[in-house]
């Protein structure tokens, strides 16, 4: 599948899902930060050794910030956050109290950080980005015009381990990073975490709905939306306008096409490989269960109205004390057919085939 997701450091091109996993990650990511219009002449003259107008913060460093001087961070001018002064910040950006912008990292034009919000090293912001409260962002790279609500965490490590020769559970290395599309909104508490083996991708104008989990090296493509409480775990490809109801599990290394619509609550266990409706425990074509509820209920009706209560009574009683299955020998080439005319609509035969089947098991 080739999901093409754009340049997330405004480059003004696009590049497709092969080239993002096939670079070298480190310099790519490098790149993307020496290329980006934002850091031109005058924003690598933005600093507080370039004549910058700020005044040092006085805080300790943390254990993750250990090599870091205080005195290199700096008030920031508009919204008096705190900044490194290796980190390149547009003028108009909106940086407010108690926000932290680590080294190296790259904010765009017309920015908005909220209270809170912490910029790991080597962070890139696109333009007109709203960013809100207690926001941790590391390893990563976000377009433009994005909403990340509060409480979101984008780039941390991945839930990858195994089993050492001595039995003792050992962490798998997670060294690449998460890359945030342009036009994409993230609710409140989601976590989407970096890349082991390729760049986690979330494509432009995905929509993510609050409380939602995704695995490392997931990647999503364009126009995809997410409910609550969505779980994906890692490894998982999903293509173009793919929508998941809420509570939808999906399982890692599972591949799901463009066009796929999948009903609340669902597991999916295997790779979905034909646009459509997925519902169910696990996950199956709609049409497939609509069929059966028809039938089903038919076939009840039939048997209320038509069938003596004498007659019934000896068929449920042959049903549950013999296990034979009464399909065998059937057409049901004959049965989808029959059904479809009954029904007045147009139905799919693999799904009126294996209905039929499931449905006459249902009787013995």
């Amino acid at each position: 599948m080739a999901i093409t997701v754009r340049k997330l450091a405004n480059l003004g091109s696009s590049t497709s899902l092969s080239y993002l996993m096939s670079k070298k990650h480190k310099a790519y990511i490098q790149g993307l930060r020496d290329l980006s219009p934002w850091i031109g002449s005058s924003l690598r003259d933005f600093s507080v050794g370039a004549g910058q107008t700020g005044s040092s913060a006085s805080f300790d460093t943390s254990e993750d910030g250990a090599g870091l001087s205080p005195i290199e961070f700096q008030r920031w001018h508009n919204g008096d956050g705190i900044f490194h002064k290796s980190a390149s910040i547009d003028p108009t950006a909106l940086i407010e109290t108690s926000a932290v912008v680590h080294p190296k990292s790259v904010v765009g034009a017309y920015v908005h950080i909220g209270s809170g919000t912490v910029f790991g090293p080597s962070v890139l912001l696109g333009q007109l980005t709203k960013i809100g409260y207690n926001v941790a962002l590391s390893n990563c790279a976000i377009g433009n015009s994005c909403v990340i609500h509060s409480g979101v965490c984008i780039g941390q490590d991945g839930f990858g381990f195994f089993v050492d020769e001595k039995g003792n559970m050992l962490k798998k290395p997670q060294l690449l990073n998460a890359m945030i599309g342009n036009h994409v909104e993230i609710g409140g508490n989601t976590c989407i975490d970096r890349g082991s083996w390729r760049d986690t991708i979330i494509g432009d104008h995905s929509k993510i709905d609050n409380l939602v989990q995704i695995g490392h090296n997931v990647v999503i493509g364009r126009s995809c939306m997410l409910c609550g409480q969505v779980g994906i775990a890692g490894s998982v490809t999903i293509g173009d306008y793919v929508t998941l109801g809420g509570r939808v599990a999906v399982r890692d290394h599972v591949s799901i096409v463009s066009k796929v619509w999948l009903a609340a609550t669902i597991f999916v266990t295997k790779d979905i490989k034909e646009p459509g409706d997925y519902g169910g425990f696990p996950a199956v074509r709609i049409a497939f269960v609509f069929f059966i509820y028809i039938l089903i209920n038919s076939f009840h009706k039939w048997m209320i109205e038509s069938v003596p209560i004498q007659w019934r009574r000896q068929v449920a009683t042959q049903f549950w004390t013999s296990k034979k299955g009464i399909y065998d020998g059937v057409d049901f080439g004959e049965v989808s057919s029959a059904v479809s005319n009954l029904l007045g609509v147009s139905t799919i035969y693999q799904d009126i085939k294996y209905g039929s089947k499931l449905f006459m098991e249902s009787l013995c």
